[in-house]
C-alpha cells in the first residue's frame, strides 16, 4: 500500500499538468470537474507545482509554467546527432516548401522532436512531443522496419493497429508486408493514413551501432504529393539528406 500511495498521487500530478496543457490554463473548479477529482486534491498539487515554478497564476487561472519548456529541451540534447538533423530539416522545408518532421519512437508510439513549415505547409495538429500512432505515420513505420519482427509484435500488442482512416493498415499480416517492402526500398510512405487528404513520405536514420535514431519525413497534400514528386523526388532527397546525416554520426 505505501508503495502504490505516492504512484497514484504522481499520476494525479500529471493528469492536472496534461489538462492545464489541453485548455492552455483553467481554474481549480474546471479542473476538478473535468479530472472528477476534489478542488482541495487540485489545490494542493497546483500549490507545489506552483512552488517549484512548473506552474504559474494568472487571477484564479493556473498555467503550465516555463521550467516544463526548459526540462523539454533536454529532448533535443539526447542525442549527439540532434544537432546535425535540426538545420537539414530547415534546408528541407526551406526548399520544398512542405512541412518536414523528425520523428523518434518512444513507449510504442511516434513522438515529433523537430519540425519545420516552408511557406506552403499545410497545418495540422503535430506539436512538439506529442504521442502520434506509430503505425498510421510514414515515420512511425520507417522507424518500425528498422526493428526486429519481435520488437514490432510487441509494440501491436501494446498498442495495436487501430483503423483511423479507411486506409489505415489494420491486419497485422498486411502490416508486416508493408514493413518488408520499407526494409528492401528504404522508404516509407502515408497515404492518407492518419489525415484524410494528407500524404507523407520518410526514410529511417540508423546509427553506427545498427539501432534506429528515428525518421526525417515530408508531409503535404494529395494534390501536390503525386505521382513521381511523391514516389521519386521526395524520397531522392530525403536519402540524400539520411546519408548525410549517418555519415556524420560515423565519423564525427
Amino acid at each position: 500500500m505505501s508503495e502504490r500511495v505516492p504512484m497514484n498521487s504522481t499520476k494525479k500530478l500529471f493528469r492536472i499538468v496534461e489538462e492545464l496543457r489541453e485548455r492552455n490554463g483553467a481554474r481549480v473548479s474546471e479542473l476538478a470537474t473535468s479530472l472528477d477529482l476534489p478542488k482541495s486534491t487540485i489545490h494542493r498539487h497546483l500549490k507545489t507545482l506552483e512552488k517549484l515554478e512548473y506552474a504559474m497564476k494568472a487571477g484564479d487561472i493556473y498555467h503550465v509554467g516555463s521550467q516544463f519548456l526548459y526540462v523539454g529541451t533536454a529532448v533535443h540534447n539526447r542525442e549527439n546527432a540532434y544537432a546535425h538533423i535540426e538545420p537539414r530539416i530547415k534546408e528541407l522545408a526551406s526548399e520544398t516548401e512542405e512541412r518536414v518532421q523528425f520523428m523518434i519512437e518512444e513507449h510504442g508510439y511516434m513522438v515529433y522532436v523537430h519540425r519545420e513549415t516552408g511557406a506552403h505547409a499545410v497545418q495540422t495538429n503535430t506539436q512538439l512531443g506529442k504521442q502520434m500512432p506509430i503505425h498510421a505515420t510514414s515515420g512511425g513505420k520507417a522507424i518500425l522496419a528498422e526493428l526486429t519482427d519481435e520488437e514490432v509484435s510487441d509494440i501491436i500488442e501494446r498498442r495495436g493497429l487501430s483503423k483511423i482512416t479507411e486506409n489505415t493498415i489494420t491486419d497485422e499480416g498486411e502490416f508486416f508486408d508493408e514493413l518488408q517492402e520499407i526494409r528492401e526500398n528504404g522508404v516509407s510512405y502515408n497515404d492518407q493514413e492518419y489525415i484524410d487528404g494528407l500524404r507523407s513520405v520518410s526514410v529511417p536514420v540508423v546509427k553506427p551501432s545498427g539501432r534506429p535514431l528515428g525518421a526525417i519525413g515530408i508531409s503535404g497534400p494529395l494534390n501536390r504529393f503525386k505521382d513521381d514528386i511523391y514516389r521519386q523526388e521526395l524520397p531522392d532527397k530525403l536519402l540524400g539528406v539520411v546519408n548525410e546525416v549517418e555519415l556524420n554520426m560515423k565519423y564525427s
